[in-house]
């Protein structure tokens, strides 16, 4: 999310050393300028030949709007930003899950604040959120990110104050317990932005992004299994990080799948 409010794009792959392939602006003017804070991810997809829909929550000064829009090649989007609530001034971090197959469908959404209180609401067919659960002691948490979503549970990566890298994983079911497994102890304190991409069939490309010095480091993670999940270091990605908001870009066409990084 650039400081002018608009949607835009940097597709980063690992290597020796990491970089950008690609780059842009989908969209124009989503938002008023300097007004988005926090975003979940963004669903994109398309219709095969020139035009791109998106659609997510993201959070505007101290409300939740859901954007859905349509933009072709010259960023002119056409569509909505609905206000969704208020009350979100404290939230520090926000995220969609999903999970469906041929016959079971499953929508959550998740919400971190300050407080260190995690929320998780289900979503029915008509975008409404019901049902808000929730569980305390995650004030550490420093940023997150989704790394699986089954029919059970999800899981999120996430990096603490402290410097230690955990996994939440939560059961779908109620109440909300979630189970927290140390990854790592030390080192992760840098990034206050997680972004996962599910890389191949049972691990995830994990870009972490240092606000301070506005840059990126890349790491394959792989099926996370507490202390003995393999992590391995691409380095430094040559580019710089200095937008305002950061988000992953989810593959919306009907061919995706739910990531399946734990």
């Amino acid at each position: 999310m650039t400081a002018a409010g608009d949607h835009a794009y940097k597709s980063v792959v690992a290597g020796s050393p990491s970089g950008v392939v690609a780059s842009g602006t989908l969209g124009r003017g989503v938002y008023p300028a300097g007004a988005a804070r926090i975003s979940a991810s963004m669903t994109w997809g398309d219709d095969g030949i020139s035009i791109s829909f998106v659609s997510g929550d993201t959070v505007l000064g101290d409300a939740l709007y859901y954007t859905q829009y349509s933009t072709a090649s010259d960023g002119v989007v056409d569509g909505t930003v609905k206000r969704v609530g208020g009350g979100w001034g404290n939230f520090v971090a926000i995220e969609g899950t999903s999970y469906f197959d041929s016959v079971v469908r499953r929508r959550n959404a998740y919400g971190l604040t300050s407080d260190g209180t995690l929320y998780r609401w289900t979503v029915d067919n008509n975008g409404v959120w019901r049902s808000k659960v929730s569980a305390p002691g995650f004030a550490s948490v420093k940023a997150m990110t989704l790394i699986s979503s089954t029919l059970t549970y999800d899981t999120f990566l996430a990096n603490t104050r402290g410097g230690a890298l955990y996994t939440i994983h939560i059961p779908s079911g109620a109440p909300m317990k979630p189970i927290v497994k140390q990854v790592r102890s030390s080192t992760w304190q840098g990034f206050e932005t997680l972004i996962a991409q599910q890389c191949g069939q049972y691990g995830s490309l994990l870009l972490g992004i240092d606000r301070d010095t506005h840059l990126g480091y890349l790491y394959a993670v792989g099926h996370a299994t507490g202390p003995t999940t393999v992590i391995q270091s691409f380095g430094k990605v040559t580019t710089t990080f200095t937008d305002p908001v950061y988000f992953h870009w989810e593959d919306g066409n009907a061919t995706a799948k739910p990531p399946f990084g734990e």
